[in-house]
This record gives structure tokens, sequence and C-alpha cells, in this order.
């Protein structure tokens, strides 16, 4: 017997990741429910700062920028590499081929509108931050 579904992914943070095309979240007071249209599963997320994870996934260039953007502290991000992992082998996330999307570019500066050379020495990530922080250590 053959299986048509897709093999579920091994999680990689540093690669790029989003929600799977099929699958939707619905908002819950302790975070949300995520269902899978394809493979007809359910799971929940009991943490609103890893809905907002998930949710912003293909914002960015990697799962840890993501984690990073939302303001996830170094130490939970074990917890949430774990959490995403969960979701990667029951198929909820999958790997994103494509780059994020583009932020329009910054207005120049006042002295690069008259000529001159200011050179910005901030980094910035490929989308904004993320909302939500919270220090809420049950994920799944």
């Amino acid at each position: 017997m053959t299986s048509t579904a897709p093999a579920a992914a091994v999680f990689d943070p540093a690669l790029p990741w989003r929600r799977a095309r099929s699958v939707a979240l619905r908002p819950e007071p302790f975070g949300a429910l995520v269902y899978h249209f394809g493979n007809r599963k359910l799971s929940f997320l009991k943490s609103k700062t890893l809905v907002t994870v998930v949710e912003t996934l293909a914002d960015h260039p990697s799962a840890d920028a993501t984690l990073v953007a939302c303001g996830v502290p170094e130490a939970q991000r074990p917890a949430y590499v774990t959490a995403l992992a969960d979701l990667a082998r029951s198929q909820m996330i999958e790997r994103r081929t494509s780059l994020p999307p583009e932020k329009d570019p910054p207005a120049p500066h006042r002295s690069q509108a008259r000529g001159g050379t200011l050179q910005e020495s901030r980094s910035t990530l490929a989308a904004g931050p993320c909302t939500e922080a919270e220090t809420n250590q049950e994920i799944l």
C-alpha cells in the first residue's frame, strides 16, 4: 500500500518555513486551534507567542530569525524549536522555497538626498518584530 501524503519534513530552524497552505489557525484565549484540511489533524497551540511565531514564519529568512524577531528569550528557544519540529512532523508548517517578502526600501536620509554618504551601521530584520512576546513555558 502506498501513501499519497507528502512525507513530513525534518525540521531545521536555520531554514525558511511557513504555515502550510492547507492549514487554518483559529485564535483562542489560550493560543489557537490549528487544523490541517489535508490530513484532518487538529493541534492546539498553548502560547500566543507560538501562534505569532507560526503566523510570521513566512516573513523571516529562517525559523531562528522568526524566534528572535518575536522576542522569544534565548532560554526558551529550545522549547519553541521542539514545538515547531512537532508542527513540521504533523505537516502544520512546511519548508518555504521562496524568499520572504521584501519591505519597501527606507526613504533616503537627508544627507543622501543632498549627495552625502551617510552609512547606517544598524542591521534590520527582513520583517518587523513580532508582538505579544510572553514568557509562557507551555508550548504544545
